[in-house]
């Protein structure tokens, strides 16, 4: 049976204050970049990173473009510390 409930007014949360847009989505952040990797193809090598992104598990860590994430997230380079480069070929 249901019981008749008494609201609080001191617990509701003004939603001025929360930062969620408003498609419910937000912006993934890159922490560091944990690794590099030159890839040689058949005509050209193409160079990428290991990224870490924040609210994500190490193991979560993708593998993303040089030229994209220097476009995107030029802070990251500034330091000039690249962890050394592995070399894979397909």
């Amino acid at each position: 049976m249901l019981k008749k409930y008494i609201g609080d007014s001191s617990l509701i949360i003004p939603i001025g204050n929360i930062g969620i847009k408003d498609n419910l989505s937000y912006e993934e952040i890159p922490v560091e970049i944990a690794d590099r990797q030159v890839r040689k193809l058949r005509t050209k090598e193409a160079a990428s990173f290991k990224v870490p992104w924040r609210n994500q598990f190490v193991e979560e860590a993708t593998w993303e473009a040089e030229e994209d994430m220097k476009k995107r997230y030029p802070h990251l380079f500034s330091s000039g510390e690249i962890p050394d480069q592995g070399n894979d070929s397909l």
